[in-house]
């Protein structure tokens, strides 16, 4: 008997699983999962360090919103699950890593500066103690907040506002579509800030390497995931949008090698 040529793949199962349900099964669950594994060894060296200077938390509202949005998006035009699943699981990491880093920075402060709160409401006694708030129409105290309770304040109410505007435009395709651009456009341009300030300083000493590579990796799949699963157009062409800063970013390490060969010996004889 020949039975190599009677075992077809397509067909050949481990406990009622095929071969190709196993895959999809493990993409779905690399989709789900993949986009917080970054984040996993910048919260470890933060936790390890107690220092959370590194770390912008700009990167946090960026996933934030964007993840909230595409949540709402869902609601008016149906996308796969593990998508929405992708969604949910960001923001409980975002806010993880949110409150590590407020936390940190409390406790690393070693004079107490001026509270900045979202509502401005207090419980420091004295009378002259000023707070400041999202109120203040303050762009320097924006997102820079004391407490982890302003943050959570925030969210909250970002997704009250656009979970109402959702409700009454549901019937609306300009707006759902609308919706669905911002979401991915947001997370797409992740990327960008770290790319201008490459751009600027004609550097990328103090970049990390790793943490781009991970994103490049992590973009490429999901781009060619929403390809292949024919998720709404938005999703695949921010997608090819992030993959194109993730590689652009890659390319200015080369374009500035050699500015950062001196920058990194100049620090070394400062230091020495």
């Amino acid at each position: 008997m020949n039975f190599v040529s009677d075992f077809d793949i397509a067909t050949f199962s481990i406990m009622g699983f095929t071969i190709i349900d196993m895959i999809s099964i493990g993409s779905q669950a690399a989709m789900v999962l993949g986009g917080v594994v970054p984040f996993i060894p910048q919260y470890l060296d933060i936790w390890r360090s107690r220092n959370a200077d590194g770390f912008s938390l700009f990167v946090c509202l960026a996933l934030l919103i964007a993840n909230i949005l595409r949540i709402m998006f869902w609601f008016g035009k149906h996308f796969e699950l593990p998508l929405l699943a992708q969604s949910i699981i960001m923001i409980f990491t975002m806010l993880i890593l949110v409150q590590l880093c407020v936390d940190v920075k409390s406790r690393t402060e070693i004079i107490s500066s001026k509270q900045r709160r979202f509502t401005g409401g207090s419980d420091i006694p004295s009378i002259d103690a000023q707070v400041h708030s999202f109120f203040d129409f303050d762009p320097a105290y924006f997102w820079r907040w004391t407490d982890f309770l302003s943050y959570l304040e925030f969210v909250s109410l970002f997704s009250l506002v656009i979970g109402l505007l959702t409700y009454l435009f549901i019937n609306s395709v300009i707006y759902i579509e609308l919706l669905g651009f911002m979401a991915v456009f947001t997370e797409a341009m992740l990327g960008a800030p770290q790319f201008l300030r490459n751009y600027q300083k004609k550097s990328t000493v103090g970049m990390s390497r790793k943490m781009v590579g991970f994103w490049t990796c992590g973009d490429i799949f999901k781009t060619v995931y929403f390809i292949l699963r024919e998720a709404p157009a938005q999703f695949w062409i921010c997608g090819m949008l992030q993959v194109s800063i993730d590689l652009s970013i890659f390319m200015q390490v080369f374009f500035y090698r050699n500015s950062s060969n001196i920058v990194d010996r100049t620090s070394k004889s400062a230091i020495s």
